[in-house]
């Protein structure tokens, strides 16, 4: 990984934060904590409206301006944590990098892949690191899954299936102008459910297989469709074709019955694994043994970008290893628009705000148990879909 490392005398490292609101509040916390650790030392926020006084409680007063690089000059910035809308990432990311400002982005890193490849070509360049925000790739559970299929616990590795049933109302699709978008004002938004929400689904589900970089992915097929008044889609799968020769599939839907945690299934020969993600959560199943359960512990990403730095560490996820993610994102992008689901295939929760499609959490469960795609399984509504996808690859 290229950069320069930092002296660890010089901590905590000044860091801007830009977009401190949303998702962005987490950020503020972490922050938080690290700065009580000594790592890091809140210099700067980038927002349209200053953060309060409240908001800032234990950060102190850093300096907030609109104008990110401005910010970055007079912060004296090491880091950058970008948590912006999508089509922004590239440019912020390139006038951090210009400035030799190290970079935590959030993910999905770009809308498309060629707005990828000008970021990760332009922070090389520049000489700078840059971590993607994928937090469950520093979960200590991948290591500990690759060590099992690699002792052959599971026998050999057939597949991957990632599923994720989630519930959001019909304001999550309106929480800013970007949501729910595929393009917005011309430029690309790709707000789907498996391009952010779960994203992380695909990109777990793809590093557990040895498939990170765009180069493993031979081909994708997809199935878009939504439930809701929107451009993009929120009842999805895709399965991606590997080098390593197994399948990943992924299925994921905003307009679940009920919430569940999302999770990836490793299919072996003799057994299997369970990865709940967001709860560093492993169930190893296998052919002559009693269920065994394990429960790992998670590297920060913003402290790991900082051991990186101060002490060497290596860096949990370069642009490189969000590669094949990237690879799912284009094929998404360049897919015709989801279809709508018929009327009949989704209603209202009374009091709730929100649409369901009834049966997709058995779908999308089945989707990941059998590697296969929802028109496979025998959902009606996705015969449509399924036919749009053939027209969709990925060289």
């Amino acid at each position: 990984m290229t950069g320069r490392m930092i002296d660890s005398m010089n901590t905590p490292l000044p860091v801007v934060l830009a977009g401190a609101r949303g998702h962005g509040r987490w950020h503020v916390e972490n922050i938080r904590r690290l700065q009580e650790l000594g790592l890091v030392r809140l210099a700067g926020v980038c927002e349209l409206t200053p953060l309060t006084e409240a908001e800032l409680d234990g950060l102190g007063t850093p300096e907030q301006s609109a104008d990110f690089g401005a910010l970055l000059d007079s912060t004296g910035a090491r880091i950058a944590v970008i948590c912006t809308p999508i089509p922004t990432h590239t440019d912020l990311a390139l006038t951090a990098a210009e400035r030799g400002v190290h970079l935590l982005l959030e993910k999905p890193p770009a809308p498309s892949y060629a707005e990828f490849r000008r970021m990760a070509d332009g922070v090389e360049a520049a000489g700078v690191v840059c971590q993607i925000g994928f937090q469950s790739l520093g979960s200590h559970a991948l290591p500990a899954i690759r060590e099992l299929v690699a002792e052959g616990a599971i026998g050999r590795l057939v597949g991957l299936g990632g599923a994720g049933a989630w519930v959001r109302d019909e304001d999550y699709f309106r929480r800013a102008p970007w949501a729910g978008k595929r393009r917005l004002n011309g430029v690309d938004v790709i707000d789907g459910a498996l391009t952010n929400p779960l994203a992380h689904a695909v990109a777990t589900a793809l590093a557990l297989g040895g498939s990170t970089r765009a180069e493993d992915v031979t081909g994708i097929e997809t199935e878009l469709l939504r439930a809701n008044a929107i451009e993009s889609d929120d009842t999805s799968c895709v399965r991606i074709s590997t080098a390593q020769g197994h399948p990943v599939t992924v299925a994921a839907t905003l307009c679940a019955e009920r919430a569940d945690e999302p999770y990836v299934l490793v299919h072996g020969s003799t057994g299997r694994i369970t990865f709940w993600y967001k709860q560093d959560r492993v169930l190893l199943q296998r052919a002559g043994h009693g269920p065994e359960e394990f429960e790992h512990g998670r590297t920060d990403l913003l402290e790991n970008l900082v051991a990186h730095l101060t002490t060497g560490a290596d860096l949990l996820v370069p642009p490189d290893a969000t590669g094949a993610f990237m690879k799912v994102v284009e094929a998404i992008r360049t897919a015709p628009d989801p279809a709508p689901l018929p009327d009949t295939a989704w209603h209202r929760v009374p009091g709730e705000n929100r649409r369901v499609v009834p049966g997709i959490d058995g779908l999308v469960a089945a989707s990941a148990d059998t590697l296969s795609l929802y028109s496979e399984l025998g959902a009606p509504w996705a015969l449509h879909a399924a036919h749009l996808s053939k027209e969709v690859s990925t060289r």
